[in-house]
């Protein structure tokens, strides 16, 4: 049956950006040309190493050089050394064959 023989009000109509399946609400990468890396160097010498590592990695930053101040690259050290998911082989199922290359099913050999 439809609503409009129960229902009683208005019915909101749903925005249309949201049922097209569009993030509205994502936030800019860090380091990419709308959202540069903010990195301090003390020299630039160091300077000269921290914009290799950017081009090697495709990143955009802004390198503040200031003798005063601690070096800050953590943001970058992270996004660097990103952690890898780690990945596992599927073990063999009952009726394979063995890995072990018997010739034997897993399940009577090594199972």
């Amino acid at each position: 049956m439809s609503d409009k023989f129960f229902f009683k009000g208005r019915k909101t109509p749903k925005p249309k950006h949201e049922s097209y399946g569009y993030n509205t609400k994502r936030e800019v990468k860090v380091g990419t040309e709308e959202n540069p890396l903010m990195l301090t160097v003390q020299d630039a010498d160091r300077e000269a190493q921290v914009q290799q590592l950017l081009i090697e990695n495709k990143l955009v930053g802004e390198i503040t050089i200031d003798a005063n101040l601690e070096e800050n690259i953590v943001e970058l050290m992270g996004l660097i050394n990103k952690p890898k998911t780690t990945r596992f082989e599927k073990t063999p199922n009952r009726n394979d064959p063995c890995v072990c290359g018997s010739g034997k099913k897993y399940k009577k050999c090594c199972g």
